[in-house]
């Protein structure tokens, strides 16, 4: 058996069994097949697709290429949350803490950033001193102490999975439902979560573009979980305008944190709150979603979410004085605010456009090596739906060069169109 014959079957849209696609997963991490034929093989996924099968055995082998973390040791039912990515989605940085404080302990790997899609760890980063390596025996740890954990993926668990998340970043391979769902389904299998809530993201701004793209994918990941057995629930949220208003690595740091104190955008509260309702229930600490999402809607009130997030960034060894006063992040050499150059009803911002701005100011990667600059981004201040008068505040950007910020206001600009009549404000969650 070799490698390239392995490619060549899928590119020949012939479906592949278990033995290929273990001798290959293994391969690619071992080094036997190296990064171009992993570049061939996600390619030829991304053009003809895998069947069910295909993508459950890719899945598992993905999950047991490295170790499998027991969490029954350490609480009573492990929950995890995911995103299928997003622009403006910073939801596992407040999720997390008002779930955690509501006395359900969750531990997440998250990943960096991928092309327009931002990364929690990246975000997280913002903080001086926040770890996203932390070993499995301080992952435990911490779970068990605090009962909160966000950190990056461990290179032993699932570390085919880490190898091919940073390759189709940089080879226009992430847009692949079977890549997506093997992705996100073998990080949290290999987790050691029990029950699993997926923010399936839909609409300009997502890699899942229409509603049909975006149930597919659904009911693939809500499959491996049944054939894995995980209880999975997924939901089908809106991207095509960014959640909430900032766009940028620090920036949504201080949206979530101002989120946790009480504040933060009407949209991305709800949505947080839809999803913590989804896990209490899940995770047993709540008896149907009214009550989850009253009990989320306490922690936010009483302050004990924005304390257990304080908690977390101290147990990872973050700097607490950044959460307690936000105006110590890191500022962008310009800061600008765009004026709306019309009178209307907003009536789109297209949310890729947005992400890709923010790539552009130096917010996320063109390649793998690229570094982030932590302080760059967009804060849109409108949604659609709102009625705007010609020069009123539109969005302001945070840069660090010039050229870039010019290239930056004239994207964010087009993402922007008007409708003389009333514009439909977009749903939170679909159906």
């Amino acid at each position: 058996m070799r490698a390239v014959d392995i490619i060549i079957k899928k590119r020949d849209k012939i479906e592949l069994n278990r033995e290929e696609i273990e001798f290959f997963i293994k391969g690619f991490v071992s080094g036997d097949a190296p990064d171009y034929q992993a570049s061939a093989f996600a390619m030829a996924v991304l053009l003809n697709g895998m069947t069910a099968r295909e993508t459950t055995d890719l899945t598992l082998t993905m999950a047991h290429s490295g170790d499998m973390l027991d969490l029954s040791d350490t609480v009573d039912l492990a929950v995890d949350k995911h995103s299928s990515g997003g622009v403006g989605d910073k939801t596992s940085i407040a999720v997390l803490p008002i779930v955690a404080a509501c006395g359900l302990p969750v531990g997440k790997m998250s990943g960096r950033g991928l092309g327009f899609s931002g990364g929690t760890l990246d975000k997280l980063e913002s903080i001086p001193g926040y770890r996203v390596d932390l070993t499995t025996e301080e992952f435990k740890k911490q779970l068990k102490e605090i009962g909160i954990v966000l950190t990056g993926q461990s290179l032993t668990l699932a570390p085919a999975d880490g190898k091919l998340y940073a390759l189709r970043d940089v080879t226009g391979t992430v847009p692949s439902i079977p890549l997506i769902a093997s992705s996100i389904m073998s990080k949290k299998i290999a987790a050691g979560a029990q029950a699993i809530v997926l923010d399936v993201k839909v609409g300009l701004g997502a890699f899942m573009q229409t509603l049909d793209e975006a149930r597919a994918l659904a009911n693939l990941m809500i499959d491996i979980g049944k054939l894995a057995g995980r209880e999975t629930v997924a939901l089908l949220s809106d991207m095509n305008q960014p959640l909430g208003h900032a766009v940028g690595n620090s920036l949504e740091v201080v949206e979530a944190i101002e989120t946790l104190q009480g504040g933060g955008p009407h949209d991305f509260r709800e949505h947080c709150l839809h999803v913590c309702a989804h896990l209490l229930r899940l995770g047993k600490r709540a008896k149907n979603l009214e009550d989850g999402r009253a009990q989320a809607a306490k922690a936010l009130a009483d302050g004990s979410a924005f304390e257990k997030f304080r908690a977390l960034v101290k147990a990872q060894g973050g700097d607490a004085s950044y959460v307690d006063d936000v105006s110590k992040f890191p500022r962008a050499k310009r800061v600008e605010a765009v004026e709306s150059p019309t009178s209307g009803y907003i009536s789109q911002i297209d949310a890729r456009s947005v992400g890709e701005a923010s790539v552009i100011l130096g917010g996320g990667r063109a390649k793998k090596s690229d570094a982030v600059d932590h302080a760059v981004g967009i804060v849109v201040h409108r949604k659609v739906g709102d009625r705007i008068q010609k020069g009123d505040p539109l969005f302001t950007i945070h840069a660090n060069d010039e050229a870039k910020l010019a290239e930056a206001r004239e994207m964010v600009l087009a993402a922007h169109q008007y409708s003389a009549n009333f514009a439909q404000p977009l749903p939170l969650f679909y159906n």
